[in-house]
């Protein structure tokens, strides 16, 4: 199936170099940005034959998938306009920045019969699935809890454009959250409620990012969020996110059976480790990850959609799981403004398992 990107900024090149030169089940045939000149670049550097305006692309009638790696204001916009255009849309993380244009962009592509899909894409990745696998085979016996912590200081140091990670639609949740509720969700299922506690600690960040240094960040967004999820399951998790802890020695996300335990690694990432600890054979062991795409695999996700597209079967990426993740970020913050449990009004599946391998096995 052939591909358009919109969006040429830095994530551009994995995407690229993945979807372009790895897979080749897909075919990236047009890149396009609102700066022209930098799509002609990444149209250069990477061999994709056409650099399109953005009008040119979502409406072009020779592809077929529209993949947005723009800033996350504009993703469900540009996603609509492909799937009104008759085209399968993907788009980074997060679906959407409000709710309401997450379910209408979701709703429209089920109306016109296309498929929308959304990262992460990282919980297809080696070492998620062979915890989904040893979670699927009862290695920890029935789920009990979670906990999962992404506690940084922030990205003003590193960072060359810190300001939109401040302001609604991102913070820690937003950016971050997406990897960890899409890892929970497609580990245990859909969430029943939420709630929450959150602040803003600084008010103000000051760049310290070489050449920018005494810059300041006007902060509109938490950046310290600890909340609880009811799943449908029964699991109960414990979730913090954060921009502003300086150290830690918690562990990404860990999952709580009835007979054992088992270390999630970060699901930022697509390897390892992963370790389980069995009340039955009592000690901590290192998993032999079952599966492939262990290696920065981001795509895969736009690969898949493709090849269900073309096996008439549900994708993983989904736009159902990714509305569902977008709207329990939305009721975290919401608990945490009101002080009470928010319920949630979607549900998903979880995904179906990848097929395990020694490599990178072929999507059917």
């Amino acid at each position: 199936m052939r591909i358009g990107i919109v969006g040429c900024g830095n994530i551009s090149g994995i995407y690229l170099e993945n979807l372009h030169q790895r897979f080749s089940s897909v075919d990236v045939v047009a890149v396009a940005d609102i700066d022209h000149e930098r799509a002609t670049s990444k149209a250069a550097e990477f061999g994709v034959p056409n650099a399109l305006s953005v009008d040119e692309l979502v409406t072009h009638p020779e592809i077929d998938i529209v993949l947005v790696l723009t800033n996350p204001e504009s993703h469900s916009e540009l996603c609509l306009r492909a799937v009104e255009n008759g085209k399968h849309a993907y788009t980074e993380k997060p679906l959407s920045v409000s709710f309401k244009d997450g379910k209408r962009l979701v709703e429209t592509a089920a109306a016109n019969g296309v498929r929308v899909g959304a990262a992460p894409d990282t919980f297809m990745g080696g070492g998620l699935q062979t915890v989904r696998k040893l979670l699927d085979d009862g290695e920890i016996g029935a789920p009990v809890g979670a906990s999962a912590f992404m506690l940084s200081h922030g990205v003003e140091g590193w960072h060359p454009n810190p300001h939109p990670f401040y302001q609604p639609g991102a913070g820690p949740l937003f950016d971050m959250g997406p990897y960890y509720l899409t890892a929970l969700v497609s580990l245990l299922g859909p969430i029943d409620r939420v709630a929450a506690s959150s602040r803003i600690t600084t008010p103000e960040r000051i760049v310290t990012r070489e050449g920018a240094e005494g810059e300041t960040v006007t902060v509109n967004t938490p950046t310290h969020v600890a909340g609880t999820l009811q799943f449908a399951s029964g699991a109960i998790v414990t979730l913090v996110v954060s921009f502003d802890v300086w150290a830690h020695r918690l562990p990404c996300i860990e999952l709580y059976g009835t007979a054992g335990t088992i270390t999630v690694p970060d699901p930022n990432r697509f390897g390892g480790p992963v370790s389980v600890y069995r009340q039955s054979n009592a000690g901590w062991r290192d998993e032999v990850l079952q599966f492939g795409y262990t290696t920065n695999s981001r795509g895969i996700g736009v690969v898949d959609l493709a090849a269900a597209v073309t096996n008439r079967r549900p994708h993983r990426a989904n736009g159902e799981m990714s509305l569902h993740v977008l709207e329990a970020m939305h009721g975290l913050l919401e608990s945490a403004e009101t002080a009470h449990y928010y319920t949630m009004t979607t549900s998903c599946e979880r995904p179906a398992p990848m097929v395990p391998s020694q490599g990178d096995a072929p999507l059917d």
